[in-house]
């Protein structure tokens, strides 16, 4: 609405309908270039939207001087059919340096104030060279962002996009959550005063507008993070004793790089523990068509050991048995025999990126009903509703999804603070911090 106008752009669609992209798959790309400019602030003096289909061959399916009420361009969007032959991606880029962004088709190329923008979506390795024509294109002063699909050539996407490669690089694991991609784009075109109305920029409680910018802020009895996303709760909170087990998805559709960002996002909770016989103890356990323990609470007392073995854990590259892992998880990991300690809260993260090959239902309700708080992380194609039975009661709170295994740090900052357990407030070092809160205010009024 009011609250979002976008920078004056010419922004043109470069979608691939070779013949590896089936046709129910392409009206998803349909339906995301829709989404996208839906956010849009269109129009011939505002933002005017181009969108260029290719194959073997390349068809311009939308000019940027073509009809540019939203109405229209989505109308555009449901007419485009694909052209199901082979995949020439660099013949594609050329033709949007020499036609498309060209002032013949409606290119505002030579104005100041107007930004030139390419979205690329393919799920293949080209058939032709992309490295040099992209370098040609982006010396036009083409800011092209690159989105591939499932079985993607990512050296193809960075050789193709514009830099900083983190933001104009996207993965998703199919067609089916290319959506999610969608909030990134509307943000990403959205030139606004208040920041804070187009999402909470993982902001974890309170957002705040300043002119063109904003920043993060905590609700009282917090205090903000040095990392200026979060907020601690607790003094005590992340210090307090806890037996934390990661139950972790190592099936064959992970793949290997996503297994070492997997890595990371353990270690990114585990930095956040207080890791002691007397606090927090992490153990790990790893599942596919079957399940391994990869080490068991208490067996590592520091956090340096914890994480070292986390980045020798080998990936093990089969199915995906999560029922099984849960039952795993209930009747072992949590057991005193496997240095779990009677009376200390016990938390479960469960991390998959699909769909369990046998049934979760029994083995889920029975984790929770043991007391143990589960926390459900779904990365690609994970089922949400298999995450929402593993959760723990408030759902929403206990379960996370992602489409792309490169932003899972942002869901291990939010379970850094939602795993704390909070502290007395009636302990002694509570009533001091409290205390000298007070006499802080007062001063300040004083003053």
């Amino acid at each position: 609405g009011t609250l979002c106008r976008t920078k004056p752009t010419d922004l043109v669609f470069i979608i691939d309908s070779s013949r590896s992209v089936r046709p129910h798959e392409f009206e998803k790309i349909k339906v995301f270039v829709s989404r996208v400019i839906e956010a849009l602030d269109v129009g011939p003096n505002a933002t005017r939207v181009g969108i260029i289909n290719y194959a073997s061959a390349v068809r311009s399916e939308l000019a940027l001087q073509g009809p540019q009420s939203k109405a229209a361009l989505l109308q555009a969007v449901r007419r485009i059919q694909p052209l199901s032959t082979g995949t020439m991606t660099g013949l594609a880029i050329q033709f949007a340096i020499s036609r498309a962004f060209s002032a013949a088709e409606g290119g505002r190329g030579s104005a100041p104030n107007f930004k030139k923008v390419a979205i690329v979506v393919t799920d293949g390795r080209p058939q032709d060279g992309v490295q040099d024509v992209s370098a040609r294109a982006r010396a036009a002063g083409i800011e092209i962002f690159a989105i591939g699909v499932g079985r993607v050539d990512m050296g193809t996407l960075r050789q193709m996009a514009s830099e900083p490669l983190d933001e104009h690089v996207d993965y998703v694991e199919s067609y089916s959550v290319i959506e999610k991609l969608t909030h990134k784009f509307q943000e990403a075109f959205c030139v606004v005063s208040d920041l804070c109305a187009t999402g909470d920029h993982d902001c974890e409680q309170v957002c705040v507008s300043t002119p063109g910018a904003y920043r993060c802020a905590c609700r009282d009895g917090f205090s903000l993070n040095s990392d200026g996303k979060t907020c601690t709760a607790c003094n005590g909170g992340l210090g307090s004793a806890l037996d934390l087990v990661f139950l972790i998805d190592g099936s064959k559709s992970v793949r290997p790089e996503n297994f070492e960002l997997v890595k990371k996002f353990i270690n990114q909770i585990v930095d956040s523990l207080e890791v002691s016989d007397k606090q927090a103890q992490v153990g790990l356990v790893q599942y596919s068509s079957s399940v391994r323990q990869e080490f068991p609470l208490g067996q590592f007392k520091s956090k340096k050991d914890i994480k070292a073995a986390v980045k020798k854990m080998s990936y093990m590259e089969k199915g995906t048995m999560t029922g099984q892992a849960l039952k795993y998880l209930i009747d072992s990991s949590f057991a005193v025999i496997n240095g779990a300690r009677p009376g200390v809260p016990k938390v479960g993260i469960v991390f998959t990126d699909g769909r369990s090959q046998d049934y979760i239902s029994d083995a889920a309700k029975k984790a929770k009903d043991s007391g143990f708080r589960m926390f459900a992380v779904g990365v690609g194609n994970a089922v949400e509703d298999e995450l929402r039975e593993i959760a723990s009661e408030p759902v929403a709170e206990h379960y996370f999804y992602t489409a792309d295994f490169r932003t899972i740090s942002k869901i291990g900052k939010k379970l850094q603070m939602k795993i704390c357990v909070e502290e007395d407030p009636c302990e002694c070092k509570s009533i001091v911090k409290f205390q000298t809160k007070i006499e802080d205010l007062i001063n300040s009024l004083q003053q």
